[in-house]
């Protein structure tokens, strides 16, 4: 058997109320109105729910136990009334971030402590990885919103996905402190340099750059640690490149950062799927992002 809830929540008010005139004016309906929908119900309930006299209304034995039934149901629509105003007031709510390692260093920690202080009651999740990865992920439904990059424009792989530009940064050449020696103007002058590589998109843009300077980077290194790297150049066992966001957050003494145009710039910004943007938990997010991001990267690194 299978009852209209609406109808049992007007049979609730009628019972709760003593009367079918109570209930209407409560309601705002008309008393016949409520009479044919407590009469739909009884036909869908197979019999009297309610015994109606001069003053009012008692109920039936079948009326009792469905008036129980009914306060759970009403209770668990107001606790639904309740979890939805919270989560579209920002009391309270869910958000999962994939960001790519060095931005998860360096640039979510300011975005998730902003946004805690503004909106304590909203749960951030954050994962690691590289900007592939996280797209699936997204694409999959298994987060949210992933902070990811691509040189010179969008990363590949979007798809589907909506993608919003936050901030391009310059990419830097890094070498070794060196006092005496003109720090080089193109790359060209270091085709005979071991070189230290990123990530694989990383690797590939180097590789890239490299090729339009005439020569193949010899790739000694592999590391996506920025610290790490900086240590290695600064100990004379390569050179580098590494994008201004990475060079902010730490830059070794015994490194010099020379800026080339020929290595273009780092473009970082957000995807996710389309609409998502609306559910307040992750608009929250998105907000918070739009606001630091730019902020973190913005200002130039100083040439030693």
């Amino acid at each position: 058997m299978a009852l209209d809830v609406r109808r049992t929540l007007i049979f609730r008010g009628v019972a709760r109320a003593g009367s079918i005139s109570a209930a209407a004016r409560e309601l705002g309906w008309t008393q016949p109105a409520v009479s044919q929908h407590l009469a739909a119900l009884e036909r869908e309930a197979g019999g009297p729910l309610l015994l109606r006299g001069p003053g009012g209304v008692t109920l039936t034995e079948a009326g009792e136990a469905l008036l129980r039934r009914a306060d759970v149901v009403a209770a668990e629509l107001h606790a639904a009334g309740e979890e939805l105003a919270a989560l579209h007031q920002l009391r309270a709510g869910r958000v999962r971030l994939v960001a790519f390692p060095s931005a998860a260093a360096t640039l979510v920690p300011d975005v998730l402590t902003s946004l805690a202080l503004g909106h304590p009651e909203l749960e951030v999740g954050l994962e690691e990885a590289e900007p592939p990865e996280a797209l699936a992920a997204v694409a999959a439904g298994d987060v949210d919103l992933a902070l990811v990059f691509g040189h010179d424009g969008p990363p590949q792989g979007l798809g589907g996905l909506t993608w919003r530009l936050l901030v391009d940064e310059p990419v830097h050449l890094v070498v070794p402190v060196e006092s005496g020696r003109p720090a080089p103007t193109d790359l060209a002058a270091l085709a005979d340099e071991d070189w230290i590589g990123g990530c694989v998109r990383c690797r590939t843009h180097l590789v890239d750059c490299c090729a339009g300077a005439g020569f193949v980077p010899r790739v000694r290194h592999t590391t996506d640690d920025y610290v790490v790297v900086q240590n290695l150049v600064a100990r004379g066992l390569g050179v580098t490149v590494l994008p201004e966001s990475a060079l902010r957050a730490y830059h070794h003494p015994g490194v010099r950062v020379v800026p080339l145009r020929s290595l273009g710039r780092r473009h970082i910004g957000i995807a996710h799927r389309p609409g998502a943007e609306n559910v307040p938990a992750t608009a929250a997010l998105v907000a918070q992002l739009v606001t630091e991001v730019a902020g973190e990267v913005a200002g130039e690194v100083g040439g030693d």
